[in-house]
């Protein structure tokens, strides 16, 4: 569910905003985590997709002065998503198999 929804949230602010003038500079940042929250819903790439979400959401912060709370929550989402790695219903699993650590008892 964490992966649908930020994927989602993604999508909608790197698509959704393309015709605002006013942070047309901010563009090609939103844009690649559009297109990484598509791919992150599919559990395509997710470990290359989560640190894409994140180093463009913190470029995304670092230039909006007033509104920086959603990006960072969206770079904090992210970077959690590229560390936990894909999902059981993912491509990535599917094509790589999940990894499962077991920790021994002492």
């Amino acid at each position: 569910m964490h992966r649908v929804i930020t994927a989602g949230f993604l999508f909608y602010l790197g698509f959704g905003h393309m015709n605002d003038a006013a942070e047309f500079a901010l563009v090609f940042p939103r844009v690649i985590g559009g297109c990484a929250g598509f791919l992150l819903l599919l559990g395509l790439w997710t470990p290359i997709c989560g640190t894409s979400i994140a180093v463009a959401e913190v470029w995304i912060a670092l230039a909006l002065s007033d509104h920086s709370g959603v990006p960072i929550l969206l770079a904090a989402s992210g970077a959690t998503l590229a560390m936990i790695g894909p999902g059981a219903w993912s491509v990535d699993a599917r094509l790589f198999g999940r990894k499962h650590f077991e920790i021994q008892q002492r």
